[in-house]
């Protein structure tokens, strides 16, 4: 089984420059030379596969929502596609890199907040193969985007969002729990996609610890 570790065992997977996907763009505070830098941790191909998986079938309970409001645009099916080949044992690479910058495009050119959220899942479950192994709390967000994506969807179209949360917490199998735990809880953000993914937090990690 390989290992994707901290710091130096990371360096051998990225293939590719890693892309830290941001539904706002990047963050704004950077690692300046002499700031420590963030603490590692394990984390295995097998189970990066698994929380894309996750987040691609997620995904997935929005695209037609999308594709049923643009019928011209495949960027985020794409995206999508991308993710499940990964989740499926293809390599990561540019592929997957490459389709969820296009799916974020396709969002902002979506005609309405529910086709933007649909597009957004679907570029955040390609991006969830970006999840590094680091002690961050921004690195949450490559678990559970895509999940938060399908909550504000479900909420927006006046569907009960405890039951979708429900749903989804559920569908995050073993080891996706696990994985989410050796990262820190993300901080409480300003928009209601960050409050849902907070939320979605504390019930995936406590999903399978019985």
């Amino acid at each position: 089984m390989r290992t994707v570790t901290s710091a130096a065992s990371h360096r051998t997977l990225q293939t590719v420059k890693p892309a830290c996907l941001f539904l706002d763009g990047p963050p704004t505070t950077r690692h300046h030379e002499g700031m420590p830098t963030p603490p590692g941790l394990d984390l295995t191909v097998e189970e990066l596969r698994a929380v894309v998986r996750f987040a691609a079938a997620c995904a997935a309970d929005v695209l037609p929502v999308f594709e049923s409001a643009v019928d011209d645009d495949a960027r985020p099916r794409e995206a999508l596609d991308a993710a499940r080949a990964f989740a499926d044992g293809a390599a990561r690479s540019n592929r997957q890199r490459t389709t969820a910058f296009a799916a974020h495009r396709a969002a902002r050119d979506a005609p309405d907040e529910v086709a933007r959220l649909a597009a957004l899942a679907c570029a955040d479950a390609a991006g969830a193969a970006y999840l590094h192994p680091l002690a961050q709390a921004t690195q949450v967000g490559h678990v559970l985007r895509s999940a938060a994506c399908v909550a504000r969807v479900a909420e927006l179209r006046g569907e009960d969002v405890g039951v979708v949360r429900a749903t989804l917490a559920e569908r995050a199998a073993p080891p996706v729990p696990a994985v989410l735990r050796r990262y820190p809880r993300p901080r409480r953000g300003r928009t209601r996609l960050e409050e849902l993914l907070v939320v979605l937090d504390t019930a995936v990690r406590g999903s399978d610890a019985r």
